[in-house]
Order: C-alpha cells, then sequence, then structure tokens
C-alpha cells in the first residue's frame, strides 16, 4: 500500500499538481489529505492512485476485480483548525475504529510525521510515501492551533 502510494505521488501524469499530504489505511477504507491545484487534478490523481492500491491489493490477496466502488467524499479544508482536525482524524484514526496503539499507526503516515508534540516517535527506514506539503495551511497555519498529542483521538471532522 505504501509503494502504491508513493508511486500514486509521483505520478508523471499530475506532476507536482497532485500531492497526498497524510494519509491512514484502515481495513475497509482509506483516508487521505491531498493538495491538487484544481478539481480537475484532485479527481486525475485520485483515480490513479485508486488504481494502484486496487492493484496492490489485489496483489496481496491473490485476487482479481473491483476492490472499491468509484467513489469519494473530498471537504476543501480552509482554516488551520480545519487541517489540524483533519490531521488528527487521519492519523490517529485507528483509535476510532478501536485499534490499540503502542506508539504510532504503522498503517499511516505517522512515521513520516513532523508534527508530533515531543518530536517525532520513529522515523520508518523506507522511503516517505508522501510529500511535503506547499500550501501554507498545510505546513506551517494548522501548528498555530498546536501540534498533535499521541493521546488524541479523532472527533468527527467540522
Amino acid at each position: 500500500m505504501r509503494a502504491a502510494i508513493r508511486e500514486g505521488n509521483r505520478s508523471p501524469a499530475v506532476g507536482d499538481a497532485f500531492r497526498v499530504v497524510e494519509f491512514s489505511v484502515q481495513k475497509d477504507h482509506v483516508h487521505f489529505i491531498i493538495e491538487a491545484h484544481d478539481k480537475d487534478v484532485l479527481s486525475r490523481g485520485l483515480r490513479g492512485l485508486a488504481i494502484r492500491l486496487a492493484r496492490a491489493v489485489n496483489r496481496a490477496l491473490r485476487v482479481r476485480g473491483a476492490v472499491w466502488g468509484d467513489r469519494y467524499h473530498a471537504r476543501e479544508l480552509k482554516t488551520p483548525r480545519a487541517v489540524r482536525n483533519a490531521i488528527v482524524y487521519v492519523l490517529m484514526n485507528a483509535k476510532k475504529h478501536g485499534v490499540r496503539l503502542s506508539g504510532v499507526d504503522a498503517m499511516s503516515s505517522a512515521p513520516w510525521f513532523d508534527g508530533f508534540a515531543g518530536g517525532v516517535v520513529r522515523v520508518a527506514a523506507d522511503e516517505s510515501p508522501v510529500r511535503a506539503p506547499r500550501t501554507w495551511l498545510a505546513g506551517v497555519g494548522w501548528r498555530r492551533r498546536g501540534l498533535v498529542h499521541f493521546d488524541e483521538r479523532p472527533s468527527t471532522p467540522e
């Protein structure tokens, strides 16, 4: 899954106009925080990412066929608070689903996240599948609302 996200994040079809900034993989869905230049780039980037992820799932399970329906819920994040809440929601989503974590969720981008209060828990040995944000909101602005604490739990997004 990480390799598929990494490849989708660096696809020449969308270039630098589409960036997966954070992600979380759950047993039956995924969450992403994505920066995209416009709706067309978002749509093309997500389509390519969904294909890569479906192929990765099918390879891992040694099956063929559709993995999920062609749908997603997108919401524009307009304020530092909204971005911070989304980061907590995505990185801590396993807790919402009852998973007990010791440390960070290895099925998310948390091992590469540098916005935890107290510093980075661990840096994963492999190359980061996510890209650094380019927008002020996702890179700097959300930090004005406070760094993320390891004991935070996600609430329903605003």
